[in-house]
């Protein structure tokens, strides 16, 4: 059954794109019978974003599946003035992500699904390179180890009990 919610005018309006449609066909002995999986990132573009695999025998219905499991696995990415605090590379299985601060303007240098999930959070300047696996939901995994090892500076001053001096 399906659960529907109450949407207040005081709620944030989520950002949600369709990074991947995955069409398989099971033959059977009248034919091929299709099924299809969805790969969706939502975000907030303030800070906020997941990302959910949706399953269903339609496209709409695997896409609101998705996007139902995205919303609910949102977490906090650090965003310091529209880009990332520092450089990373992110991995899951043999898929890897470089992510790279950029300055303004430069906007979002990135593949569809690094792309997908920098917009979905909020960043605006960005440079990210995928390398190894180009398998859709790994480098979606990928990007989301990367942005959840992020450290602001204030993360790090509290963390050691001591305030940085970076030489400025």
């Amino acid at each position: 059954m399906a659960r529907f919610e109450q949407i207040d005018e005081n709620q944030e309006q989520l950002i949600d794109k369709v990074v991947y449609i995955n069409r398989v066909a099971k033959v059977v002995k009248g034919g091929k019978r299709f099924r299809f999986s969805a790969l969706v990132v939502v975000g907030d573009g303030n800070g906020k974003v997941g990302h959910g695999l949706g399953k269903a025998k339609e496209v709409s219905v695997s896409i609101r599946k998705g996007y139902e499991s995205a919303r609910k696995a949102m977490r906090d990415v650090p965003i310091v003035s529209g880009t990332v605090p520092h450089e990373i590379i992110g991995e899951f299985g043999s898929s890897r992500v470089i992510v790279k601060p950029a300055p303004e303007g430069t906007g979002i240098i990135a593949g569809n699904a690094v792309r997908a999930v920098m917009e979905a959070a909020g960043y605006r300047n960005v440079v990210a390179k995928t390398l190894g696996s180009r398998n859709h939901n790994n480098v979606i995994r990928a990007t989301f180890d990367a942005l959840d090892r992020l450290e602001t500076r204030e993360y790090v001053e509290a963390k050691r009990g001591k305030t940085l001096d970076l030489g400025s």
